[in-house]
């Protein structure tokens, strides 16, 4: 059966950045998911799990946090309707001090967030100033392979994308495992003019 595909599009960041501080009923209206992929908001089935966890050594460096400082685990997992496999497998990471000051970016109970990370970061002032996004190739686990339903031998894409602040500070760590045979990665580099 033909999986719904998904074009993952650099320029999402500039999308969700750009719709930042419009209304609430225009955010609600399309999230990523619904860009990436083109269905309705109807189509799909979203799920959201968040937990408390200690900073690791690699993500305290990457934050500049002690290891063992708490970070809110935010795991999410959406699909169309009509399949069992979700488009991916994400797995974000913020450090709890910086958005602790709205207790409503810890509850997973206002997921999806209408208007994604960028609009929950500014409710507590941050304004992401460039997103990194390194992508590898790798067989899947056993488990990613079961969750996300790939054929034999299809590869997953893991991508680490990491948000700074204007203040050059990471914000955001996420760790998204897309199927290899249905994801498309498009990369648009726009040069400045002389």
């Amino acid at each position: 059966m033909p999986r719904t595909p998904a074009i993952r599009d650099s320029r999402r960041h500039q999308w969700e950045k750009n719709r930042v501080r419009r209304p609430r009923s225009e955010r609600a209206g399309v999230g990523a998911t619904e860009h990436d992929t083109g269905l309705d908001c109807s189509e799909l089935v979203f799920h959201a799990a968040y937990d408390e966890t200690d900073a690791s050594e690699e993500l305290a460096v990457a934050f500049g946090v002690p290891v063992g400082a708490p970070l809110l685990k935010r795991s999410y997992r959406t699909r169309h309707a009509t399949e069992s496999a979700p488009f991916s497998l994400v797995t974000s990471y913020f450090p709890r001090a910086l958005i602790e000051a709205n207790p409503e970016l810890l509850d997973p109970a206002g997921e999806p967030w209408p208007g994604g990370t960028q609009h929950q970061l500014h409710t507590v002032g941050i304004e992401v100033d460039r997103v990194e996004e390194r992508v590898t190739a790798r067989p899947p686990t056993p488990a990613e392979a079961r969750e996300l339903e790939l054929p034999a031998g299809a590869p997953v894409l893991a991508v680490r994308k990491t948000s700074y602040d204007i203040h050059d500070r990471v914000v955001e760590i996420a760790l998204i495992t897309l199927p290899g045979d249905r994801t498309e990665l498009l990369f648009t580099t726009h040069l400045e003019r002389w």
